[in-house]
């Protein structure tokens, strides 16, 4: 990635600009592929006893082994997707992947489950790489890891959400200081602890749910734009410029993100955190890149998503609307649907029925 000292005066004289090379070159975001890729299904259903189990590193009696769900690769920048149900039955989940018309796949996912304390944990994340796949790539490895690790986990899970995320950023920056690499990433996750949701957010990928046949957005983007966002980047020194969008500097079209230390003084990677409790309202959750969002409302997406039983098919169907509604980046998205039991046992018991 080719951040120049250009980048630099952008920042600190405010009202520079650097056109084209730097606006969109540095960032990757309008690449687009003419090649046609072939699109190649892999529909297998995995279930608990197809799954890979990972064991952490941290020997803990109290921590079940961690399981990564949803595994595999993009085939020849075909269509991926799998899907996983749990062994109670109360959720299933699915992920659909889709590299579309862009050069290289810079969307990566984790989906992992575990036990602690005897509650089910169970974690989603959608990540959106851009100027490169690495930091996308580290948050894979690392982000869920490190946040199983923090020892108020369980406690305080908001707080180990925020500071995990920051810690993976400074470690990821860390690990890229002596490369010339200077490329970020977007992070959306859901975290499941109990029956308590909790959804994190950095930069412009989205988590939204079904609640009661409703899209309700869990998380909100972080343009630059956005009244708080800006505000707080020009109280940092930076400055938001117009540059065929919204962009920090006049290089990054989002406010938020991991990586991008050129960029890092303004461009945090604190998330925004919501916390709802699952009631039998809830029906689905949707994660998805921008490359869906961008040309998918939440009404849309969550009015597709419940036209399929099955969340891999949920998945792929949105992953598909999005590419044929010209959707030109990568478009990646999980769907979690929530089994309920809403069957009245005083209708089904044989001893609380009276003859005539």
């Amino acid at each position: 990635m080719l951040y120049s000292s250009c980048i630099r005066g952008v920042i600190v004289q405010a009202g520079i600009f650097c056109k084209t090379r730097l606006q969109l070159g540095n960032i990757g975001r309008s690449l687009n592929a003419s090649r046609v890729v072939n699109c190649k299904w892999n529909r297998q259903i995995f279930t608990m006893s197809n799954v890979s189990m990972m064991v952490d590193s941290v020997s803990t009696a109290k921590r079940g082994p961690s399981a990564d769900l949803l595994t595999g690769e993009d085939d020849d920048g075909g269509f991926v997707c799998r899907g996983w149900k749990s062994e109670d039955g109360e959720l299933s989940c699915g992920y659909s992947s889709f590299r579309g018309k862009r050069v290289t796949m810079e969307d990566f996912f984790d989906v992992k489950n575990t036990t602690i304390d005897g509650q089910r944990v169970c974690m989603f994340g959608i990540f959106d790489g851009h100027g490169g796949s690495r930091a996308a790539e580290y948050l894979k490895e690392h982000l869920f890891e490190n946040l199983l690790k923090h020892p108020q986990f369980i406690m305080d899970t908001k707080l180990a959400l925020s500071e995990s995320y920051q810690q993976t950023d400074v470690d990821f920056l860390d690990s890229e200081k002596d490369t010339y690499r200077d490329d970020g990433s977007t992070a959306s996750t859901a975290v499941l602890v109990g029956d308590h949701l909790y959804v994190a957010n950095v930069g412009d990928s989205r988590t939204v749910i079904s609640k009661g046949g409703k899209a309700i957005p869990l998380s909100e983007d972080h343009k630059p734009n956005r009244s708080d966002e800006r505000k707080r980047i020009e109280s940092a020194g930076g400055v938001v410029m117009w540059a065929g969008t919204w962009r920090v500097g006049g290089v990054l079209a989002m406010s938020r993100a991991f990586g991008n230390r050129m960029l890092k003084q303004f461009v945090v990677a604190e998330p925004e955190i919501q916390e709802q409790k699952i009631d039998e309202e809830f029906e689905l959750l949707v994660l998805a890149s921008d490359g869906l969002w961008d040309v998918v409302p939440n009404e849309d997406a969550v009015s597709i998503a419940r036209t399929e039983e099955e969340p891999e098919a949920a998945a792929r169907k949105l992953t598909e609307a999005a590419f044929t509604r010209g959707s030109a980046d990568n478009i990646t998205c999980i769907v979690v649907r929530f089994h309920h039991d809403k069957t009245d046992p005083s209708k089904t018991d044989p001893s609380n029925f009276q003859e005539d």
